[in-house]
């Protein structure tokens, strides 16, 4: 059966419509994956279209990511912004992870972040150097903002210790938005509620906890701090 595409010269949301169907795509196989003629025939366009409007694969996938974090992100650096503001010594460690933490949730409770947890998973372990390009611009400049903010929240703290918990606690992070089902699944066996507001607050309580666990241990005489 043939196919009837769209010219580039389409609807006002076939930009928004390759978004949609290179996330879902992007999720469920990975980038590397997945071929632009897939991302074609979900979203009922023609190669052009995808061309004229993201010129490669990789621009898509920096598209897609940049679509849903961006908001986001500024929403974070906000809430951080008026954290310091407010703040003469040093900042409360809960207080700077929720200014991390709250505005996904809050994303995902007032408009849905669709597949982009999953899409956010895949997008951290696709090999190749390509992927540290699409990352950098939205995540780089914000990670560097908060590390400061941490290192206000512990400032005896051991600054690669900082970076081993953000990372671990970045990691638990996107692990938890992109696996609901598994979440659900060990949730019902212990009769826990899964809402965002309990996943929340837990994740900032186990986050903040690594954080200082990491940079007490590298202060004690004989721990494993390097």
């Amino acid at each position: 059966m043939s196919q009837t595409f769209e010219p580039v010269t389409s609807r006002p949301d076939t930009k928004e419509r390759i978004l949609d169907a290179a996330e879902k795509l992007f999720a469920d196989h990975g980038v590397t994956a997945t071929s632009l003629r897939q991302i074609t025939a979900a979203a009922g366009v023609n190669l052009a279209a995808v061309n004229y409007h993201f010129q490669s694969k990789d621009a898509l996938a920096a598209a897609v990511l940049r679509r849903k974090l961006e908001p986001i992100n500024e929403e974070r650096l906000r809430r951080l912004d008026e954290l310091e503001a407010s703040a003469a010594g040093p900042l409360e460690l809960e207080a700077v992870l929720d200014c991390f933490v709250q505005p996904v949730f809050e994303a995902r409770y007032r408009k849905g972040l669709g597949h982009f947890p999953r899409f956010m998973a895949r997008l951290s372990i696709e090999p190749g150097e390509w992927v540290a390009s699409v990352l950098q611009p939205s995540l780089g400049p914000l990670l560097v903002r908060f590390f400061g903010a941490f290192q206000r929240a512990l400032p005896q703290a051991d600054p690669q210790e900082i970076f081993w918990g953000i990372f671990f606690g970045v990691g638990s992070f996107v692990h938890t938005l992109a696996h609901p089902t598994l979440f659900t699944l060990m949730a019902r066996t212990h009769g826990i509620r899964p809402d965002d507001e309990r996943v929340a607050h837990r994740l900032v309580c186990f986050f903040a906890a690594g954080l200082r666990g990491l940079t007490e241990d590298a202060r004690t005489p004989g721990g494993n701090g390097q």
